[in-house]
């Protein structure tokens, strides 16, 4: 039998408190940084920032009560599919628990709101950015998988949002190429585009760890580009010509990098980034516009049924296990129980 015993000055969670009591020089643990939380505040300050100064400078071509009419409705309908979803549940809402709950709660359905007020053209209705939005926020809900005893969304909300709602609507479209440096003219045209490279690239190195994601996509983007101009004869310019508009960068630092749908392993990253790339290329061949919002779902999708099938795979190999255990006789599990040091042949 072993105990368990507390050190001097902690307590019964391991954590010192210093080597006395009541003393105002004492030093405290501080408490450790939710890296997932920073780089949603770090996502959500980039997007607002890149939105005002899109309408103010830059050009956008959306009325700039876009952008609030989306902030508004998908914080409203965040917080009510949360309070529906913990009623069902018998839950604690996330965003209970004061102020600073409720502001990292709406962090994602801000990024969500300004995303596709953003990439989305809709003309002079408003209706397709409210409906982008309600959807993508629903997506959180309604396409979930249960993995180690936790619900988790699989879609990314706004791409999944976006995906929708082009399908949907033809006649809404993508923001157009020129949309992003519509008023700038000279080397603002580079610096737009480079300075969001360079801080996209900061954040998901610092923060998110999807650099391996990035990089396969990247690769497997110049990879399919190239395989289409030597297979079938494209156009290897044409090809490779989105990786040049800032909507590329965007995706690529922004939407494909979304931390809760994306793998956490290295492996994985390269894998996921490969296939959105792999996918994306076949879309293009059969003349699928848009083809990178519905890459990105199908490979979303995708991964959702693996996590699936490896949550059963796992669920049945426990429960072959424990009715193997039950159902062995006292003979057999003496039989295949390891041997006591010094019982083989009664010697020591």
């Amino acid at each position: 039998m072993t105990t368990t015993t507390t050190p001097p000055n902690t307590d019964a969670s391991g954590v010192s408190h210093g080597s006395g009591s009541g003393q105002d020089g004492q030093q405290r643990r501080k408490p450790a940084v939710d890296t997932r939380v920073k780089a949603l505040r770090r996502f959500a300050l980039s997007i607002t920032a890149f939105t005002v100064v899109g309408h103010l400078v830059l050009g956008f071509e959306q009325s700039p009560i876009t952008p609030i009419v989306a902030l508004l409705v998908s914080y409203a309908t965040a917080l009510l599919f949360e309070w529906l979803d913990s009623w069902a549940r018998e839950a604690t809402p996330e965003y209970a628990g004061g102020r600073g709950a409720l502001m990292v709660f709406l962090l994602p359905p801000h990024i969500t709101a300004l995303a596709c007020a953003m990439l989305l053209y809709g003309n002079s209705s408003m209706w397709p950015y409210i409906f982008a939005v309600v959807v993508a926020n629903t997506t959180k809900y309604a396409v979930r998988v249960r993995l180690r005893g936790k619900l988790r969304h699989v879609l990314n909300p706004s791409n999944a949002g976006i995906a929708i709602t082009l399908v949907l609507f033809p006649w809404v479209g993508i923001a157009p190429p020129y949309h992003f440096t519509n008023d700038v003219t000279g080397a603002i045209d580079w610096l737009v585009p480079l300075g969001i490279l360079m801080l996209g690239t900061m954040l998901n190195a610092k923060l998110t760890g999807k650099l391996p994601l990035i990089l396969a996509w990247a690769g497997g983007f110049v990879a399919q580009a190239v395989l289409r101009w030597l297979i079938l004869d494209h156009s290897l310019a044409a090809a490779l010509l989105p990786v040049t508009g800032v909507a590329f960068i965007l995706y690529t630092n922004y939407m494909i990098t979304d931390p809760g749908t994306t793998p956490v392993k290295t492996r994985n990253q390269v894998v996921f980034g490969l296939v959105t790339a792999a996918i994306y290329g076949i879309l293009v061949v059969y003349g699928v516009v848009f083809g990178l919002f519905f890459a990105l779902v199908i490979t979303c999708a995708l991964r959702g049924v693996v996590l699936v099938a490896e949550a059963r795979s796992g669920r049945l190999g426990a429960g072959f296990r424990e009715r193997l255990t039950h159902h062995l006789t006292p003979a057999t599990a003496r039989a295949t129980a390891p041997a006591a040091p010094g019982s083989r042949g009664g010697r020591l």
